[in-house]
This record gives structure tokens, sequence and C-alpha cells, in this order.
């Protein structure tokens, strides 16, 4: 077991890795439930189908020991849950089973339902508490640890959200054996970029080790998920609501990534960790085009990119489009400032950095070109 801090003053939690937590989750989460339990109480679960249909009855054995009752809301899978209207109906559900700001939500499940609880939670009575159990391999090392919570709107993805940090994190990686492989994939997208932007032993080591990951080789997983938290949870400790500039290097990858996400729709066809993973390598591409890194080097994230059964090169997507329509979704970008947006780059593995002198049209022209070598 690894018991990881997010050092926040006054909002410190801890972030738990455990095989086997979800069997013990009455132990492991004793003290987010009630501490009195007069006609065994319901305690708020939400999770998306496939979640629910894994590990519910487990849960419900868990708190039936100590005499509480899980109660569920359930989603649909996929980016559709994060709306409007399932917020709406979610925070009914939280009112009407009479949630206080001193109870907590459990969100069980992948980035969609932690984004989704969080934010209810945020909102809920001015802010109640929640506990992140993860269930994704991404959202274990990213979208679980950091407070960031948000839901989708027409205009963009994450653009309605708020700072809300979980009240604890509860990681068990033996869910992650039931995890689909392209889902698994995904999430080691996450974790390449903890090397990727500031730890080049660390991303030595994936090279070497990728596959064990993906296997879910138990010691190199776990070595893997704590090594990605710790990275995070630092960044968090040091800049919480992406003030200073630090943490804005966790979205190294992700202006490419989300273009290339709205372009094809927000849906299936090209998952969140596969659009990170191809916008990584644009980014290195794009580092080296403008003399900051080595040709080497760019290529040498794109390789393990690849090896690891990830996007690396655009003509992978078949889309229709130019340069100038990828940039137009990057306008919407959150991190846009008046008239420009700063983009991570890389000085070398292991070195991201804001650039805010890039210029939009230049992206435009490298983006097209890489559409005509596709």
């Amino acid at each position: 077991m690894a018991v990881i801090e997010v050092a926040l003053a006054g909002r410190e939690y801890d972030v738990t890795i455990e095989a086997g937590a979800i069997d013990e989750m009455d132990k492991r989460l004793w003290d987010f439930l009630p501490a009195s339990i007069p006609g065994r109480p319901k305690i708020p679960f939400v999770a998306d189908t496939n979640t629910y249909k894994l590990y519910s009855g487990a849960i419900a054995m868990a708190m039936g020991t100590e005499g509480y009752e899980a109660d569920w809301f359930v989603v649909e899978p996929g980016e559709g849950a994060k709306s409007w209207a399932v917020l709406e109906r979610l925070t009914d559900w939280l009112l009407a089973l009479g949630v206080t700001r001193s109870d907590h939500v459990f969100a069980l499940g992948g980035g969609v339902v932690g984004d989704l609880t969080g934010f209810a939670c945020a909102v809920m009575k001015r802010g109640c508490g929640f506990v992140q159990i993860p269930t994704t391999l991404l959202a274990q090392v990213d979208s679980s640890v950091g407070g960031k919570t948000a839901i989708n709107t027409g205009a963009g993805k994450n653009l309605i959200g708020a700072f809300h940090q979980p009240a604890a994190v509860l990681i068990d990686p033996l869910v992650l054996n039931t995890l689909p492989d392209r889902e698994m994939r995904a999430g080691f997208a996450e974790v390449l970029k903890y090397g990727l932007l500031g730890d080049a032993e660390f991303f030595d080591w994936l090279e070497g080790n990728a596959a064990k990951v993906l296997e879910r080789e138990p010691a190199a997983l776990s070595h893997a998920i704590a090594t990605s938290i710790r990275a995070k949870a630092r960044i968090v400790a040091a800049d919480e609501r992406e003030t200073s500039g630090v943490r804005a290097l966790l979205n190294l990858g992700h202006t490419f990534g989300h273009a290339l996400e709205a372009e094809t729709g927000f849906s299936d066809r090209l998952l969140h960790g596969e659009a990170v993973a191809l916008g990584m390598v644009l980014a290195a591409k794009y580092s080296a085009r403008r003399g900051e890194i080595s040709a080497q080097d760019a290529d040498r994230a794109a390789a393990v990119i690849a090896a690891s059964g990830l996007p690396s090169e655009i003509a992978s997507l078949g889309m229709q489009c130019d340069g100038e329509r990828l940039v137009d979704h990057m306008r919407h970008d959150k991190k846009m400032e008046s008239d420009h947006l700063p983009f991570l780059l890389l000085k070398g593995i292991g070195a991201a950095y804001m650039a805010r002198n890039v210029e939009l049209s230049d992206v435009a022209a490298f983006l097209d070109e890489e559409l005509v070598r596709a």
C-alpha cells in the first residue's frame, strides 16, 4: 500500500493506492461515513452503468458490514453524462437524499463520473465533500487528483466548472484488470506525460517498461501510478488554481489534443488519452520545428507513444480538415489569453515550458504540413 499526500493548506488529503481496496471500502473510507448510523443510512454513490454492474455488489457488501446502505445514481458512460441536464438530475437527487455540507458523495468510475460528481458537490449547498474512487488508469493518475471539476457545453469541453478538492482518493489497481485494452492505453498516455513534462528518468523507465504497465504487471503498474500521482501532487500543491503557470505544465499535449477531439466530435473515434498522446507528438514536433528540441528527441517521444499502441500520426484519424480549422478549435481553449494562446512545448525530454510567443498562423501552417505528410 502507498499513501501519497496532496499538501494543500487546510485542504490536505491522501491518495491511497492499495490492491483489493474496493472489497474493503468500509475500512478504507471509514472517516468519510456518518459517525452515527440511525436507521441504516444511505450513502450516495455515483457511477456509470459499467462500474455499477462490476462493483455495486462488492460495495453493497462492504457498506452493509458496517450498517450502511449504498444508494446509487447511475449515468450512461461517455462525455454525454457531463451535461447541464445530468447535473440537474444529480443535484436534485442529492437534495432529495438530504445530503448536507458535512456529508460525502462517492464517485466510482472514470474521469467523466469524477468530473460530474465533483462539480455537483462544488455547487451542492455551496460545497459538500466527495471522495474519488477512480476505476480507469487515466482517472487514477490524472483527473481524480487536483480538484478540477467540470461539465461540457455546446461551446466546448470542461468550460463550466470549479476547483473543488476531494476529501480523499482511493485507488485499487486491481480494477484495471477489467479495463478494456484501448482504455488502458489511453490512460497510459497521461503516465507518459509526467515523464515528458518533468521527469526524464521516469520517461527512460517507461521506455523500457511500457509493456509491463500495459499488461497490468502488478509491480510495474503500481510504480507507474504512484510516480505519476507524486508528480501531480507536487504540481498541484505548488499551483492549485493554475495561477503561477506551474500547474499549466499538466496540459502538455492538451491544446493540440482538445482541437483533435473537437474535430472528431468528442466521440469514441478519439478517446481523450489518445488525443493527448497525439497532442504530445505534435507538441514535440512543433518544438523541434522551432529549434527548441532536437529532431531525435521529438522522434523518441513519438516512438514511445506509437509503441504503446497510441496514435502518433494525424493520418490515423482520417480527418478532412486543414490547419486553420484545427486552430479555430484552439481559440475556444480555456487557456486563451486576450489575443494569444499559451502553448506547452518542450526544451527536451522531461523539460516542458509555457511558450507565450506562439503565432496561431504558424501553428496552422505546421498542422497543414502534418496533414499533407499524412
